[in-house]
């Protein structure tokens, strides 16, 4: 038996990124709760290979013509929608026996609202006398959504660190919780008390999470453990399409460079960590904090350095030579770089600078220093043009970086999602709220928007060809099958040389049939004119001719 169970739930999607789900929150506050005097344990229902192909659910059948078919092509997208993680009667059991008197479940993001809802009801029905607290960005935001579920008892809204421990505490002792903060509940007369989210001010003043909870291993690459640091909070930029910016009650603070470093001996010591990912939402904003950091890590770590990355993306107008080269030096293999587009009537509606001259900046570093990068540019957007798009996709197709296209959707919190909800554009359900729902069709029709994930895939796969300095194929009229579907890059080369004859994108399938996608020809043929016109770069430094030897 333990005194608080905190609870990762599963998550039904097209696809999972295991690396992008370590649950730092949750071992965040488990930390303050084992200080607090309180036994703590982490189910990380998420934390196994289990998944189970289901039923589609019936408000995404919209997608079924975009994705109707299993491909095997490097230009595949989505086909099958699945449960990743423990079921949710596992979960129950698992609850039931550890008898917790407290459970604390994770809702990060709206999209997977319904799985933490359900995983409160499902773990009531096995143990009725606990107590249900639900955190995470969703019920910060939209607290009332979450309370409706009866098996609910509290939400916390904001940061749960300092608020969660009060909770327990006041639970243990009968004592009064309504002036915790960030706290939700429901008043003997029903309706709900509903506090301002709780900020933590000094972020010195907790300890650092307790990752030792954490299956560290599950989320491990090359055979070594992976962690997750979050050395700031917030960002003083005002994105419209974010709800963490200058425009949250979340301001800007970051750690002091020891702290950091406290944190990455201790996921070193307690496992053979291989690889860090930073979880701000910008890291490299304070260049002198952010090149102590890099400098700290590296005279703490020298010769068993692990691989760092900032996933999230890096502003590029924050690195210059002495930033890249430190980072270099510190563990980066990889810049992850955010652009946003090019085109400046939409950089404008998302308030962002132009930051084109610095990227490029960036990228020549980058392959000075031989690291590898990626850039970001966000796509379907509100009023967002598909033509300013494809612009986008052939801007990164002739420069060294590979192309990270991420669909837009109208995150809770965030101007663009006030603007959508005032225009009639938010999705009908919550589970519309991902990028793989495509959940916008407005100025970028849905079709149009398809059709730029699959361009990204097949720039991609271009340039592996040029870096593997291999001749790009003719174009040739298609075939209604290819001989070895599993080869992938043989069945791709022949894919591309389909494409290249007349602009439509073809899948196959795994018994070699060659069939078409629902695409926007039009936007596709738009795309092979531009590309006549540049130089597709391949992404590796010295990795091969560019396409212009290789044609």
């Amino acid at each position: 038996m333990i005194d608080i169970l905190l609870v990762q739930p599963p998550i039904r999607d097209f696809y999972l990124t295991a690396k992008r789900t370590i649950p730092y929150g949750l071992a965040s506050i488990a930390a303050g709760l084992n200080a607090a005097g309180f036994s703590v344990r982490i189910l990380d229902a998420l934390a196994t290979r289990r998944s189970r192909t289901l039923k589609w659910p019936h408000e995404l059948a919209y997608l079924r013509p975009y994705y109707d078919r299993s491909d095997r092509s490097p230009f595949a997208l989505f086909h099958e929608y699945k449960h990743f993680g423990y079921s949710f009667d596992t979960i129950g059991q698992r609850v039931k026996a550890a008898q917790p008197f407290l459970v604390g479940i994770s809702s990060l993001f709206t999209a997977y609202a319904a799985e933490a809802i359900h995983t409160a009801e499902v773990i009531k029905a096995h143990h009725p006398k606990c107590k249900i607290v639900v955190g995470g960005h969703h019920p910060t935001v939209l607290p009332e959504q979450v309370m409706a579920s009866s098996a609910v008892d509290f939400v916390v809204r904001g940061e749960g660190e300092g608020s969660m421990p009060l909770l327990a505490t006041a639970l243990c002792n009968g004592a009064d919780y309504a002036e915790i903060p960030g706290l939700v509940f429901r008043k003997s007369n029903g309706c709900l008390h509903v506090s301002k989210a709780a900020i933590m001010d000094n972020l010195q003043n907790y300890p650092l999470p307790a990752t030792e909870l954490l299956n560290r291993r599950f989320y491990g690459r090359n055979k070594k453990a992976s962690t997750v640091i979050v050395a700031s909070r917030g960002c003083p930029l005002k994105c419209t399409y974010c709800s963490m910016g200058a425009t949250s009650p979340f301001r800007h603070r970051r750690r002091s460079v020891a702290a950091v470093i406290s944190e990455i001996e201790k996921a070193v010591d307690q496992a053979d960590t291989g690889f860090i990912d930073f979880e701000d939402e910008n890291l490299s904003l304070d260049r002198t904090w952010f090149l102590e950091l890099l400098a700290a890590i590296r005279k703490h770590f020298t010769g068993a350095l692990p691989e760092l990355r900032a996933m999230n993306g890096l502003l590029p107008s924050s690195l210059d030579a002495q930033v890249i080269a430190a980072m270099k030096a510190a563990g980066f293999r990889t810049l992850n770089l955010s652009l946003g587009t090019t085109a400046t009537a939409q950089l404008k509606r998302f308030q962002r600078p132009d930051v084109r001259r610095t990227f490029e900046r960036a990228l020549d570093l980058a392959c000075t220093h031989d690291l590898q990068a990626v850039g970001y540019i966000i796509v379907g957007a509100p009023f967002q043009k598909p033509s300013d798009s494809l612009k986008d996709l052939l801007y990164l197709a002739e420069r060294r970086v590979l192309v990270g296209t991420s669909v837009f959707y109208p995150a809770p919190g965030s101007r663009d999602y006030a603007q959508c909800a005032a225009m009639g554009l938010l999705p009908e359900a919550f589970s519309c709220f991902r990028s793989s729902a495509l959940p916008l069709s407005h100025t970028t029709t849905r079709k149009e928007t398809v059709t730029l994930l699959r361009l990204s895939r097949i720039i991609n796969f271009i340039k592996s060809l040029v870096d593997s300095g291999l001749k790009l194929p003719q174009p040739a009229p298609a075939t209604a099958f290819i001989t070895n579907p599993a080869d992938r890059r043989a069945a791709g080369k022949q894919l591309l040389q389909f494409f290249f004859y007349d602009g439509i994108i073809r899948g196959v399938s795994p018994e070699g049939e060659v069939f078409e996608h629902k695409i926007s020809l039009e936007l596709s043929k738009k795309f092979l004119a531009g590309l006549k016109s540049i130089d597709i770069k391949g992404a590796i430094a010295g990795g091969g001719n560019d396409l212009a030897g290789n044609r």
